[in-house]
C-alpha cells in the first residue's frame, strides 16, 4: 500500500483501487458512486467534504474508506466548544511550571497528531465549528503545516488529508461554511438512498444486533413509514433510516416482552412512536404534535389506526398522550 492507500504499478497506474471499491461495496449498501468518488479524491491527495442530511451514511462511508486504506483516522466532533486549542493541542500547565515550554510538554491535539502521523483528520459536523477554529484548518489545508507558538512548525507527513461531513446549512445549530473552506475541498453531496437500499440497511443492522429475523414485507412497511415523514407537509425534518432501524429493533423487543408479534398494531404503533416521534421536527405554526403525525402515517402504511378497536390481544398499550389522529 502506498501513502495514498492504493498499490501503484510500475507504469504509475493505481492497481488496487478497483479491489478497494469492491471491498467497500460489500460493507456498504449502495453508494457505489459515492465510494468511487471519495476513494478517487483521497488517492489524488485531496481534502474531502461530504454534505447531506443526518443519517445518510456520511460518517460510515468515511470511516470504512479510512479502514480499508489502512491509514490513521483522527476523529473530531464538530461543535461550538471546539476551540483552536482543543483542535491543535496545548502545553501541560503543570509540566510547564517544572520543565518550561519544552516540546515534550506539548499535548498533541487531533490536528497535530494527524499532521505528524500522516493520518486522515475527520471533522464531523464541520459547519458547527466556530469560525476561529475553521480558520486554523484553512491555513493547514493551504500550507500543509501549522505554526504553534513556543512549539514551532509542524509539517504534514505524507498522507495527511482533511475529511469532513456536514448537515445542510438550515439544520439547527449549523452555520454557513466560508468560501475559503469550499475552495480547498472536493465536495460530495449525498441524499437519502432508495427504499430498497434503506430496507436492506435496516435488515442488516437489526440482524447485527442479534434480533430475530423480521418479515421483509414488514420491514419494507417500516421503511415506507420513515420515508413518508420526509415529505409530510407538517414536518420540517423527517426521520433518517436510523428511525427504521430503531423501530424494527424496538418492535422485536416489545413483541417478545408482550408475548406478541411485531405485526400486532399495538406493538408496531408503540415502536413507531418511540422510535420516530423525537426524530421528526414540526414546522413552525403546526397545530399538531409529532405523535399525531406518526400515528397518522402509521395508519396509512399499516392499514389501520388506533381508533379501529381491533382485538389485539392482551398487553395492548395505549398511545402516549397526544398520539391520536386529528378529527
Amino acid at each position: 500500500m502506498g501513502v495514498d492507500g492504493v498499490t501503484t504499478g510500475s507504469n504509475g497506474t493505481a492497481t488496487g483501487v478497483a479491489g478497494l471499491v469492491a471491498r467497500l461495496g460489500e460493507q456498504l449498501v449502495g453508494r457505489r458512486r459515492e465510494i468511487e468518488l471519495v476513494v478517487a479524491a483521497l488517492a489524488a491527495d485531496r481534502h474531502v467534504l461530504i454534505e447531506g442530511p443526518p443519517g445518510t451514511g456520511k460518517s460510515t462511508l468515511l470511516r470504512s474508506v479510512a479502514h480499508e486504506l489502512g491509514v490513521g483516522f483522527e476523529f473530531v466532533e464538530g461543535n461550538a466548544e471546539l476551540t483552536p486549542a482543543r483542535l491543535v493541542g496545548h502545553f501541560d500547565p503543570s509540566r510547564v511550571l517544572a520543565d518550561g515550554y519544552d516540546p515534550d510538554v506539548f499535548v498533541d491535539g487531533p490536528l497535530v497528531t494527524a499532521l505528524r502521523d500522516g493520518s486522515l483528520l475527520y471533522v464531523e459536523e464541520i459547519n458547527r465549528v466556530p469560525e476561529e477554529t475553521l480558520n486554523v484548518l484553512v491555513t493547514v489545508m493551504s500550507e500543509r503545516e501549522i505554526h504553534v507558538p513556543r512549539l514551532g512548525h509542524v509539517v504534514a507527513a505524507p498522507g495527511f488529508r482533511l475529511v469532513a461531513a456536514m448537515n445542510p446549512f438550515d439544520a439547527v445549530g449549523t452555520a454557513r461554511i466560508s468560501g475559503a473552506i469550499y475552495d480547498r475541498v472536493c465536495r460530495l453531496a449525498v441524499s437519502y438512498q432508495s427504499a430498497d437500499e434503506e430496507q436492506a440497511i435496516a435488515q442488516r443492522a437489526v440482524g447485527a444486533l442479534g434480533a430475530s429475523a423480521l418479515d421483509p414485507v414488514w420491514v419494507g412497511n417500516v421503511v415506507e413509514l420513515v420515508r413518508l415523514t420526509r415529505s409530510h407537509p407538517d414536518l420540517r425534518v423527517g426521520s433518517s433510516v436510523r428511525g427504521a432501524i430503531d423501530m424494527c429493533a424496538v418492535a422485536g423487543s416489545l413483541a417478545e416482552l408482550r408475548g406478541s408479534s411485531v405485526e400486532m398494531p399495538s406493538v408496531s404503533l408503540d415502536a413507531a412512536l418511540l422510535a420516530l416521534s423525537g426524530r421528526v421536527r414540526l414546522r413552525e405554526g403546526s397545530p399538531r404534535s409529532s405523535e399525531e403525525i406518526i400515528t397518522e402515517l402509521w395508519g396509512a402504511v399499516f392499514g389501520r389506526s388506533t381508533g379501529d378497536g381491533g382485538d389485539d390481544g392482551e398487553g395492548k398499550a395505549g398511545a402516549p398522550t397526544g398520539a391520536t389522529t386529528s378529527p
